[in-house]
């Protein structure tokens, strides 16, 4: 009895203990299986692969349809690095022609966080094509790496690298912040890529392939049945006009400088250029990208990658009287038969600031002769009107009027970096002389665009574009559709109004302008243009650090404006010497499509004025 008792409990107990194994078994697939997804991922890599579709960036034309930025193909090799056990590493090495050392340290870096030894990762991005085709004929000796296909830029004309902008790497920042970018995916970085990268970038899709035990790819998971496509990015119809920005781009070879040119009737930009330029397809590629973007980050003497047309805070010289000229018309303290005098300066001042040999002239006769000594006493006219009690009073006066042209403001470009320039305050200048310390006479060189007044190119041009339309202007911008539709943001067709809108004043102002070319005393007299009415303005702005630049603002025709210009140019002194020539070229090619003073754009396109060492710096204006 005791037996049988004894040898029943013994077959519950042996039933028992193969009960919980049986347990344990099911409890521990039941962790893998639903709970522990490391085996299952493991399972997933061995058979399938997901792989984005990365989308085709959207093409790039300008105002007349023509191409000028497509894509070409690259390829991308992707690492799995828990998968790599097997792979013929020194092959590996010799296609992609890095050492071994070289290889561990991309493994390494490829198996860290954020990234993880079961995600894929960029190995070697942008292959040329002769290594992509050495590489798939030895990819199955690669276990773990399989080719991505992606496309890169491309710029069928070297030119406009400032305003279009160049692609880059996504940064471990910029993938933490938006969710829908991969760290080593491209992303716009500066120009029109940059500012309409949500519209150029598409949207991924992701293709999940089966592969079989050679790392080869073998067919579609459920014949495609859960991939996602990719959306294309949509094409941009830019504003600028290629062949004026071909044109202008040589012409400011061998200098210093920016050229911008608006459509007065819409704030359309033509051309918008900045010199020292660069070849756009130097930042296309990978290894070549990075020692040619090296290249380009330290040549300190040029800084080519610096766009001076948005960055390039300068003074604006001469070319700033015609704001004064208009403002105080309005504030009627001076009229069109205004005569000032002038002894080669500003008498006040013991003739500083200095001026030229000219007659005693009116208002028209101010702008074309562009003296300095009218423009002081236009400034202090402004300033110390007697309405104002106090002196400070007269100069917030003028300071907002100035503004309302421009200065000062950010424009709303839809380009990135719309800096403002600097209009100085009284916040400013109480500081540097002290409160109640300073009067007009302190700051006068303001008057005549010196002084701590800064402008960048692009406001520049905006100025003219402002006194082109009498009185108004639209934001400068560089893109007119997006898509198939000629679409436009609503914030580009509303017209910003300066503080002078009588026709009346900007007349007077305009025939100065004209007279800056044709008149008897004109400061641009070798730019005049047989058949084609410009006005414009010459300045000379001073720079504390060397040669003087040298600026010319001008519009045309005079009725009915299709063009407005400035041409900035670095350490060249008169603007009348090389400004002015430049801008008249441009205004030819823009409204002709063709050169009728072939020994001027000759002159022009020889100047090297970087190197030279004889620069004649003449008579400012």
């Amino acid at each position: 009895m005791n037996n049988n008792n004894l040898l029943s409990d013994r077959k519950y107990i042996v039933g028992g203990f193969f009960i919980l194994i049986a347990c344990i078994y099911v409890a521990r697939l039941f962790y893998i299986q639903i709970i522990d997804d490391k085996y299952k991922l493991d399972a997933q890599a061995n058979a399938f692969r997901y792989i984005t579709e990365y989308p085709v960036r959207g093409y790039i034309y300008d105002r007349n349809g023509k191409l000028i930025v497509f894509n070409e193909a690259s390829y991308d090799l992707m690492v799995t690095p828990k998968e790599t056990k097997g792979c013929d590493t020194m092959a590996l090495c010799e296609v992609l022609q890095i050492t071994k050392e070289e290889y561990l340290k991309r493994i390494k870096k490829a198996s860290q966080a954020p990234n993880s030894p079961r995600k894929q990762s960029i190995f070697e991005k942008q292959m040329s094509a002769q290594t992509y085709a050495a590489l798939q004929e030895k990819l199955y000796r690669f276990n773990g790496f399989f080719v991505q296909k992606r496309t890169v830029r491309k710029y069928p004309r070297p030119i406009a690298a400032h305003l279009l902008g160049y692609v880059g790497e996504v940064t471990k920042e910029q993938a933490e912040k938006n969710s829908y970018y991969r760290e080593g995916d491209y992303i716009g970085v500066s120009g029109i890529e940059r500012s309409y990268e949500e519209a150029l970038r598409g949207k991924k899709g992701v293709q999940i392939a089966i592969t079989d035990v050679h790392n080869k790819i073998v067919g579609r998971y459920m014949d495609g049945k859960y991939d996602t496509l990719a959306i294309p990015g949509k094409p941009l119809y830019c504003t600028i006009d290629v062949e004026l920005q071909a044109y202008g781009e040589q012409l400011m070879k061998g200098k210093k400088g920016a050229i911008v040119a608006i459509e007065p009737q819409t704030g359309e930009i033509l051309c918008l250029i900045s010199a020292p330029a660069y070849d756009p397809n130097l930042l296309v590629g990978g290894k070549e990208r990075s020692r040619n973007f090296t290249k380009l980050y330290y040549d300190s003497l040029n800084l080519p990658l610096l766009n001076r047309a948005l960055q390039g805070q300068y003074p604006p010289g001469s070319t700033f009287k015609l704001i004064d000229a208009l403002i105080a018309q309005k504030d009627e303290v001076i009229n069109r038969n205004t005569v000032f005098p002038c002894s080669h300066g500003y008498p006040p001042m013991g003739g500083r600031p200095k001026c030229h040999s000219h007659p005693a002239m009116n208002l028209p006769g101010s702008i074309s002769t562009s003296c300095n000594s009218y423009y002081s006493y236009v400034f202090r006219a402004i300033v110390d009107q007697k309405k104002y009690p106090k002196f400070v009073d007269g100069f917030e006066h003028w300071r907002t009027c100035v503004k309302s042209f421009g200065p000062g403001t950010k424009l709303g470009t839809d380009l990135p970096y719309d800096k403002p320039g600097n209009v100085p305050s009284v916040k400013y200048y109480n500081k540097v002389f002290g409160e109640n310390r300073w009067r007009s006479n302190t700051v006068v060189s303001l008057g005549i665009g010196q002084a701590e007044l800064t402008l960048v190119p692009l406001q520049m041009a905006n100025v003219v574009a402002l006194i082109a339309n009498k009185g108004f202007y639209y934001s400068p911008h560089a893109i007119k559709g997006i898509g198939g539709e000629k679409y436009l943001d609503p914030k580009f067709k509303q017209k910003h109004y300066a503080y002078v809108q009588e026709a009346a004043y900007y007349d007077i102002v305009h025939d100065g302008m004209q007279g800056c070319l044709e008149g008897a005393y004109s400061t641009a007299r070798t730019s005049i243009i047989k058949g084609i009415t410009i006005c414009g303005k010459t300045g000379t702005a001073e720079n504390p650090h060397g040669k003087d630049h040298a600026v010319f603002s001008a519009f045309a025709p005079r009725q009915d404006p299709k063009i407005a210009i400035v041409v900035f140019t670095e350490n060249a002194g008169f603007g009348g010497t090389w400004s002015a020539p430049i801008a008249s070229l441009m205004i030819e090619k823009y409204l002709r499509g063709k050169i009728t003073r072939p020994e001027i754009e000759k002159r022009m396109m020889e100047a090297d004025l970087i190197n030279s060492k004889n620069l004649i710096v003449e008579r400012k204006h």
